[in-house]
């Protein structure tokens, strides 16, 4: 339950209200929900291959400290129990679809994140709910009796501080912070938990004395330019509470890829460049798919040794056909051919894509 200090904000006190709902351990939970004998134990989306990787873990396996991206190895060491479930990506976004369909009973303003989480605009009170805390636990609520899943929501007034806030009561939670109390929040938590500032960027901060937002607050705009560059004012805004992004419904996607871990590092050309190949036809059939294409093509390649590379090209005209992107991620993997280190990885991303937008707001309390 909330603190009851929240009741001091009504309407009319901010002009946005949002909720960030995310889905708890969601490809973990969908495999235990289908799957009863999996309920109560440890279980990670994935393979357990030399090779594999941990897409999902349960929280039963999260307590052993296994998360998603974790070598399968590593997840089995630290875990031997573990139980391993390749993923089942269709179910996934049949149930995704059914989740936003719940959403858009509430708003038109939804703005996906994945297939776990999104943004939801309820400043219009479509529904005629009192308050955004009562819209997100109807939302949960639904969720839970409609497809058997929790999820947890953040409501705040700005997207921030609604995605920062869903984190707080994980699981099957919800937390709001009101404009009062945004600032001084964001003074207490560690920078390291602030969307926009990753591992790298949090020694960084580090560095220079910044662990909290306090920290990152004290510092000067100047400071910032001086060290983070164009992301400077962003990470001075946050550091106040202040974010004006919209939930934008229309938001492009940026680029779409796909990419394959090898059972061994290749030192081949051509199964590499079959490796590549399959890639492209992934990314193909989702383009194919959509209708979205893009101008240019990426080819991203990681060594054994875990180096990265990319190599990418900007077509004159847009790829719109199977051939086109096959031989452009072709021409691009060879010109890192042939090589002597062996190649782990490989992946094949198309963007640069070619659209347009739009948006729209009787003001809804974000609780009671």
């Amino acid at each position: 339950m909330f603190d009851r200090v929240y009741l001091g904000w009504m309407t009319g006190s901010a002009d946005r209200k949002i909720i960030h709902v995310d889905m708890d351990a969601f490809f973990a939970s969908v495999e235990q929900r289908d799957h009863p004998a999996l309920r109560g134990k440890p279980v990670a989306v994935g393979y357990a291959a030399a090779r594999g990787v941990v897409a999902a873990a349960s929280y039963e396996a999260r307590t052993f400290g296994v998360r998603s991206a974790l070598p399968s190895v590593t997840a089995l060491r630290r875990c031997p129990d573990l139980i391993f479930v390749p993923p089942r990506f269709d179910v996934y976004k049949t149930v995704s679809r059914q989740i936003h369909g719940i959403f858009a009973d509430y708003t038109d303003l939804i703005q996906p994140l994945s297939l776990d989480e999104a943004y939801l605009d309820v400043t219009e009170n479509r529904r005629g709910i009192e308050t955004a805390w009562k819209t997100a636990k109807e939302i949960r609520a639904r969720i839970l009796d409609e497809t058997g899943l929790t999820a947890s929501a953040g409501i705040s007034y700005n997207k921030f501080l609604a995605k920062l806030a869903s984190d707080q009561r994980k699981p099957n939670g919800q937390f709001v912070v009101t404009p009062e109390m945004g600032a001084d929040w964001v003074e207490s938590l560690p920078v390291s938990r602030f969307h926009g500032v990753g591992p790298v960027t949090a020694k960084k901060m580090a560095g220079l004395g910044i662990a909290t937002g306090a920290d990152l607050r004290a510092k000067s705009l100047a400071f910032l330019q001086q060290h983070f560059g164009s992301s400077a004012e962003w990470y001075y805004g946050i550091a106040r509470g202040i974010d004006d992004r919209p939930v934008n419904p229309d938001r492009e996607r940026k680029s779409s890829g796909s990419e394959t871990t090898f059972d061994r590092d290749l030192l081949d050309d051509k199964e590499i460049e079959a490796g590549v190949l399959r890639q492209a036809d992934d990314v193909w059939s989702w383009c194919e798919k959509t209708k979205e294409f893009g101008r240019t093509v990426t080819v991203k390649v990681k060594y054994g040794d875990f180096q990265n590379i990319t190599r990418s090209r900007t077509q004159p005209a847009l790829v719109t056909t199977q051939e086109a992107l096959r031989d452009a991620s072709l021409a691009l993997i060879r010109s890192v051919l042939p090589t002597e280190k062996g190649i782990r990885l490989v992946g094949v991303t198309v963007s640069n894509f070619e659209r347009s937008a739009t948006s729209t707001a009787e003001a809804l309390p974000l609780f009671d």
